[in-house]
């Protein structure tokens, strides 16, 4: 299949930091890729280089079959991490104006920003000022403005920063949308249960060297829990009898029940059927992977990147669901 994003050996550097390092990656038509990794991973960068924003130190890359993105500018969408919109202009207008330079007719491109805007919640607001807009109001806003194209490749970078649960789902289901129209989706984020939950693919990268490029189910079986998460029925159940079942290696106690963690030997199937026949179950499941699981052990098969274990932890638990700190 032919690439919508192809980059080879992409470097570069601000002074004495190399914020994307020798960088390949191949993004087919059609396809929704993560781009994931800390704030500070070298991902934003590596947009800017994709949108002709920055030119890169050494390396190539094309952008939809064209050597750079200013050559297929009217078929690309993209969101920016730094939020703007032109505050005086009034919504509608603002966004009739941006799909005009997309090669988008004015009438249509109101018909569409109206429809994307009663989407998003924001039904009646084009008429109000960019400038009035609340900072979740005027994200959702400037991902109209990204849409109204009906680009062929969409980049979203940072998409759920800053907004409210509610926006988040309806941002969700709009990009699920434009991937089943037929978009290829490259999003970045440092929310990993968000590439879980949309991603087809996932790239990781650290430090700006890539650390992962692989799809979500080969992934799941090439970093195999082997974890299963048990709920009795009963919640004063005595789950001592799970770690008596031969091939068991460790039981731990969760708020829920606990997680049964099975030693190599031990086919899940069948563990799954002994724990049910031992404690009554409400809930059994195996165990999915987890990007920040796999992350932190990826960055820590090296001394340095084990000596930044405990602060990438920390950094991920200090962040709600939504990716805001708490």
């Amino acid at each position: 299949m032919e690439s919508a994003l192809r980059l080879r050996a992409l470097t570069k550097s601000f002074g004495a930091t190399r914020a994307v390092d020798t960088l390949d990656l191949d993004v087919p038509q059609g396809a929704m890729h993560g781009f994931i990794g800390p704030s500070g991973a070298g991902k934003t960068t590596c947009i800017r280089m994709i949108m002709a924003i920055l030119f890169p130190d050494s390396g190539e890359l094309t952008v939809l079959g064209r050597p750079s993105a200013l050559d297929a500018k009217n078929r690309i969408g993209y969101l920016p991490e730094e939020r703007g919109v032109y505050r005086k202009m009034r919504v509608a207008d603002f966004l009739a104006y941006i799909g005009q330079l997309k090669g988008v007719a004015a009438d249509e491109a109101k018909a569409r920003a109206s429809r994307l805007l009663n989407r998003l919640g924001l039904g009646g607001a084009e008429r109000q000022r960019c400038e009035d807009l609340s900072k979740g109001m005027t994200q959702r806003v400037q991902l109209v403005a990204a849409m109204i194209n009906q680009p062929d490749l969409l980049i979203l970078d940072e998409p759920f920063s800053g907004l409210d649960p509610v926006s988040v789902r309806l941002l969700k289901e709009l990009i699920l949308d434009e991937h089943k129209r037929g978009a290829t989706i490259l999003f970045s984020t440092h929310v990993m249960a968000h590439a879980e939950e949309l991603c087809q693919h996932v790239v990781m990268i650290h430090k700006g060297r890539k650390v992962l490029d692989e799809p979500m189910t080969g992934l799941r079986r090439q970093f195999d829990a082997r974890t299963i998460v048990f709920e009795p029925l009963d919640a004063a159940a005595d789950l001592s009898p799970l770690s008596r079942i031969s091939g068991v290696e460790r039981v731990t106690p969760t708020v829920e029940g606990c997680t049964v963690r099975l030693g190599p030997n031990l086919d899940a199937a069948v563990a799954m059927r002994e724990i049910a026949a031992a404690v009554a179950p409400a809930r059994i499941e195996l165990s999915r992977v987890h990007l920040e699981d796999v992350f932190v052990r990826l960055v820590s098969d090296t001394p340095a990147a084990r000596e930044q274990e405990g602060a990438l932890r920390a950094h991920l638990a200090g962040l709600s669901p939504e990716g805001v700190a708490v």
